[in-house]
């Protein structure tokens, strides 16, 4: 097979042409590779398919819907189970959070989300809140309005300026009174007075939104000190200004509850999501919206627009039915608040590896983990690396950000595949020591 005409994302294209790694087939928590070789499945595709793979309820609503509505314009029309999917997700979501904008991955969602902060100050006749808030080491995805926000340096670095009025939190990340909390740090809810400072130097008039993600996953599996969500809810109160969640990784149950916002009580204003909203199985992310938000946009001729953002595939057909498959799967097997239930057993498993050479941090969340490992003089990334590597040649798959392995498993993991998972790691990184 010819592998040359594909320039692949966020891969080492010339190491990987060398020796691929070709997945062919997928059924529950196992991959198979092309050769037939069964792959654990250790982060759920990529943080998205959190019911596991080829779910019967998913295939089917996809193959239905392909062959009875392949495709509707979703400019000034419609198809039932548009409607029909934002009514049931909504039903998920915070107390209050009662609207769903579509789109089609996590970074349209958090584009999406800036321009409805933006606009919704303006309608209401503050239109000089025009300043985004983000977060050092936070990831919103890679269109323009999510790599500003953001603050991974490696994802900015050859982008040039960026979106202008845009600043940044401090990150949350402290090893040295942080390292192997189990659960969230006791450490760091004083980072959120960070939004205060933010706030003398630019004037807190002039914010129109904070977005964090409530755990950071893609920079590493950060989590929020006690009580920094909260603190952050409150200084945004304060101060008029919209706060954003992105649950595009956390959404659909990963912390234990269908949104990390209610695992730890804190209700942003919008919040984005992706990834499990279909179980990965079709492209579709949203936006859930506050009613307030919602209403403040509709006023006017009632034939004119209300807010001119949307996309080709908003709510596409075979995404709707997707992701009602995967609702319905969901509520079935329980597993939105499976997480919570495997949480204490998910997390003995991976603080297990405290105490190899080389771990300097393992810390955990719901069914979400980070082991973080010493880097390699002058070869940054490169021991994850050569961890993810081996774990994969021993059939399991992880996956690393610099020197960070990050565990995600779908949500119908059970305790057998945990061992697997961390005792191969735990080999896996012994020998690259």
């Amino acid at each position: 097979m010819k592998t040359d005409a594909y320039w692949m994302p966020f891969t080492a294209n010339r190491q990987f042409k060398k020796a691929p790694r070709l997945l062919a087939r997928s059924s529950g928590m196992y991959y198979w590779t092309h050769d037939g070789r069964q792959i654990l499945d250790g982060i759920a595709g990529m943080w998205c398919v959190n019911a596991g793979h080829a779910r019967p309820k998913i295939v089917q609503a996809i193959q239905e819907q392909a062959a009875e509505l392949d495709f509707a314009p979703p400019f000034q029309m419609g198809h039932p189970k548009a409607f029909e999917l934002a009514e049931e997700a909504v039903k998920l979501a915070p107390a209050g959070m009662t609207k769903l904008f579509f789109t089609n991955s996590g970074s349209e969602s958090v584009d999406t989300a800036l321009k409805m902060a933006l606009a919704y100050h303006r309608v209401r006749g503050e239109g000089h809140r025009t300043r985004l808030i983000g977060r050092e080491r936070g990831y919103h995805g890679v269109n323009f309005g999510g790599l500003s926000v953001g603050g991974m340096t490696a994802n900015r670095k050859m982008f040039g300026a960026m979106l202008a009025g845009v600043d940044h939190l401090r990150h949350t990340h402290d090893l040295s009174r942080n390292a192997f909390s189990v659960g969230l740090p006791e450490h760091g809810a004083e980072l959120a007075d960070d939004l205060e400072r933010l706030c003398v130097l630019h004037d807190p008039s002039t914010i129109a939104a904070v977005i964090v993600e409530p755990i950071a996953g893609s920079a590493g599996v950060f989590l929020p000190p006690k009580g920094y969500l909260q603190r952050l809810r409150q200084i945004c109160d304060k101060h008029g200004i919209l706060l954003i969640f992105d649950e595009v990784i956390t959404g659909f149950g990963r912390t234990g509850q269908p949104f990390a916002a209610q695992t730890f009580g804190v209700t942003p204003d919008l919040m984005t999501v992706a990834k499990g909203l279909t179980n990965g199985c079709v492209p579709m992310g949203g936006v859930f919206v506050k009613q307030a938000i919602h209403d403040a946009f509709m006023s006017g001729p009632e034939h004119l627009i209300e807010f001119f953002h949307g996309y080709t595939y908003s709510a596409h057909s075979l995404a709707c039915a997707a992701g009602l498959g995967t609702l319905a799967t969901y509520a079935e097997e329980g597993l939105l608040t499976r997480a919570a239930t495997l949480q204490s057993y998910f997390g003995e498993a991976v603080h297990s590896l405290n105490g190899l050479a080389n771990v300097i941090d393992v810390r955990n969340f719901g069914l979400v983990a980070g082991i973080e490992l010493r880097p390699i003089d002058g070869e940054p990334a490169k021991r994850a690396f050569n961890v993810f590597l081996d774990c994969f040649d021993k059939g399991v798959l992880v996956r690393t950000t610099g020197d960070i392995i990050a565990l995600s498993p779908p949500l119908i993991v059970e305790r057998e595949h945990i061992d697997r998972i961390v005792d191969t790691l735990r080999g896996a990184i012994q020998r690259a020591a």
